[in-house]
């Protein structure tokens, strides 16, 4: 695995959706391409310099691998968002940015079978990815119910209206709008998606939207391993610019209080095939120690926001800290977050997914 670092990428052209959210797509020089390859679902981690200091923050992919010949995050702004509206206020064609390469597990097993697509506001930029990806490379349906606030707030009215019509009988959008009809209930969401609940559901956005997509889906019995969220959710500190965050479908999240520990830890790591050996200090995070030995954890926010570097404990204890990604069941299934666990044992030993 090639160690998480930030590449200068130049941006191609920067497209107004909407009054409130721009689309940066990325000129990707060749020698990057198999570094930036990526899934559907999947999002970038940006660098910038905002009043001269660098603050980073994770932004949905809309475009599609294999559909959509260039790189494009969608961005939308954020009251009172220092980082969403630096971008759309000062980035431009010809600029660079530091992009991190792709990461997120927001992601299809498979692009085969049918699909049911939830999305609030700008929740549809990882959607939209999933949605051309499925219509390109798989033979079943695709059911998108949309909310957003009005019709000004759709982003990709237009480029949805177009994917409709070249995939007659297989993509279906069903567009709510909050000021029509009123914010969706768990209850006219269930009536809603009813006939297609069999299908592999995907969920992405803010606010209560979220709340009772979510709710309504476990309602009509959609297996755990079916129902994938997403939330874009506010960093814990120093700004309340959103950032995005991987929640696995659950009622609750659980947050291990932390635990001091006065000696290091043995760490054993498997990624990618390959066993380490790793040290931990005492407070340090396992993700530090094993880029502080060289380890190439796969990693992103550093915020435990994003899930990027979710990995098992299959031996010993760590603690969480920050934890906007697992809930109670993949915390009694050994999961963490490298990014936020400390060891609260002597002997430690982590897995992360192939």
């Amino acid at each position: 695995m090639v160690q998480a670092q930030f590449h200068r990428l130049q941006i191609a052209e920067v497209v107004a959706e909407t009054d409130q959210a721009h689309s940066l797509v990325f000129a990707l020089p060749e020698s990057l391409r198999d570094t930036f390859a990526y899934r559907p679902g999947q999002f970038l981690t940006l660098r910038v310099p905002v009043d001269g200091v660098p603050q980073q923050r994770c932004y949905s992919l809309s475009s599609a691998p294999d559909v959509d010949s260039a790189l494009r995050v969608t961005i939308k702004r954020v009251q009172g968002g220092r980082v969403s509206n630096w971008v759309c206020d000062h980035l431009g064609a010809g600029d660079t940015v530091e992009v991190m390469p792709p990461a997120g597990v927001f992601t299809p097993p498979t692009l085969h079978g049918d699909f049911l697509l939830l999305a609030g506001g700008s929740g549809i930029t990882p959607v939209l990815s999933i949605a051309k990806a499925a219509l390109r490379h798989g033979r079943g349906t695709v059911t998108l119910v949309y909310a957003n606030r009005d019709e000004q707030s759709v982003i990709f009215r237009e480029a949805l209206g177009e994917l409709a019509r070249r995939h007659p009988g297989r993509l279906r959008v069903i567009h709510w709008l909050d000021s029509v009809q009123g914010p969706p209930s768990q209850r006219q969401v269930e009536e809603l998606v009813r006939p297609w609940s069999l299908a592999e559901c995907f969920i992405c956005g803010p606010g209560p939207f979220m709340d009772s997509a979510q709710a309504a889906l476990q309602e009509l019995g959609v297996p755990r391993g079916k129902l994938h969220v997403e939330r874009f959710v506010s960093l814990p500190d120093r700004t309340s610019a959103p950032v995005q965050a991987v929640m696995p479908a659950a009622s609750t999240v659980v947050t291990p209080v932390p635990v001091a520990t006065m000696h290091g830890a043995a760490l054993t790591v498997q990624l990618d095939g390959e066993t380490h050996q790793v040290s931990v200090a005492p407070d340090e995070t396992v993700l530090d120690a094993m880029q502080r030995a060289g380890v190439a954890a796969p990693n992103s926010c550093r915020a435990g926001l994003c899930g990027a570097c979710m990995c098992q404990v299959t031996q010993g204890d760590v603690t969480l800290g920050e934890n906007h990604v697992l809930d109670q069941a993949d915390l009694e299934s050994g999961w963490t977050l490298a990014c936020q666990a400390r060891p609260a044992s002597g002997d430690i030993h982590l897995k992360f997914p192939d």
